[in-house]
């Protein structure tokens, strides 16, 4: 019998004990969910997240199987290290960037798991085409390192788009939502009682970081902390001046209502300097074709009598 034979058919019988262990003797429930109810006021005391969603999201049973106990800490353990090759900053700042980009519910090891796993997918797909199509183990070594580091970066890329476009809806949404909020203050509403009619009323990137400014406030979490904190998250920085302008007010009683307009007549001259110097650039752009196509052609035409004229050929 073959070696791949020999393997196969160890790895097979391998995942059949496991499974046979998993049935037979169940995993331990995990305590966690059953304290995290009891923790939300000291979370919330100590500045950190109440963890509402995790609370009313019950535990699954049989989370965390004999396969996970086993194949997890050296997948974790490889995905760490090829994260870390990828992204060189700490897990504080990939956890941020998870959340600027809308993937509140993906943790940092999962990130990276699925990082690994394009990675080897990718790494194997050009092993396979070099090894089958082009015959050669060099080219075939070689496309496979294009391939996992193409694969390793997949992830990273896709992450910083999403971050890109999450961002340019939030600006997009920030003047409307500060008009909004002005116009209730006027009326006689509080900071949070003018954020709840917008949550309640409205939609977009804007009013769900809003929310889950309202959620931590019902948590325990002061005011302004939870304007602050979410001025930490948001991947805007006019949305983070709006959050500090509201943080201020809760704690100084400000006129939020003409600092909001001010900030959203700011807003829209900023936005029409972008369209501006985004028009210049097309502008620019549209030359290209003219100059590319047409100035070969124009000194042709131009060129074209020039032996005659010079050498009186006709």
């Amino acid at each position: 019998m073959s070696l791949p034979l020999v393997l196969l058919a160890a790895v097979s019988g391998a995942l059949v004990l496991a499974g046979l262990a998993g049935v037979i003797v169940p995993p331990t429930p995990r305590l966690a969910p059953r304290v995290r109810p009891y923790s939300i006021v000291a979370r919330a005391g100590l500045g950190r997240s109440a963890d509402v969603l995790g609370v009313a999201r019950p535990a699954s049973p049989g989370t965390g199987g004999v396969l996970r106990h086993l194949f997890g800490p050296p997948i974790v353990t490889a995905a760490r290290a090829v994260g870390r090759i990828v992204e060189s900053r700490g897990d504080e700042h990939v956890s941020r960037k998870l959340r600027h980009a809308g993937y509140f519910d993906m943790t940092v090891e999962e990130y990276r798991v699925r990082m690994l796993g394009q990675a080897v997918l990718f790494a194997g797909v050009g092993l396979v085409l070099g090894a089958v199509l082009l015959r050669s183990p060099l080219v075939a070594l070689l496309l496979g390192v294009c391939g996992f580091v193409y694969g390793a970066s997949r992830w990273k890329g896709r992450v910083d788009a999403a971050v890109a476009e999450r961002t340019e809806r939030i600006r997009l949404e920030l003047y409307t939502v500060n008009q909004l909020l002005a116009m209730h203050l006027r009326t006689g509403a509080g900071p949070v009682q003018a954020t709840q009619r917008i949550v309640d009323r409205g939609t977009g990137v804007m009013v769900e970081e809003l929310d889950t400014v309202l959620v931590w406030i019902r948590s325990g979490m002061s005011e302004p902390d939870a304007f602050r904190r979410a001025a930490e998250l948001t991947p805007e920085p006019n949305a983070a001046r709006t959050y500090h302008l509201f943080a201020a007010g809760a704690e100084r009683g400000v006129d939020l209502a003409g600092a909001l307009r001010a900030l959203s007549e700011d807003l829209r001259d900023g936005r029409r300097e972008d369209l501006r110097r985004l028009a210049t650039k097309r502008r620019a752009a549209m030359l290209v074709p003219t100059i590319g196509v047409l100035a070969p052609i124009m000194l042709l035409f131009i060129a074209a009598p020039l032996p005659s004229v010079v050498f009186g050929a006709r």
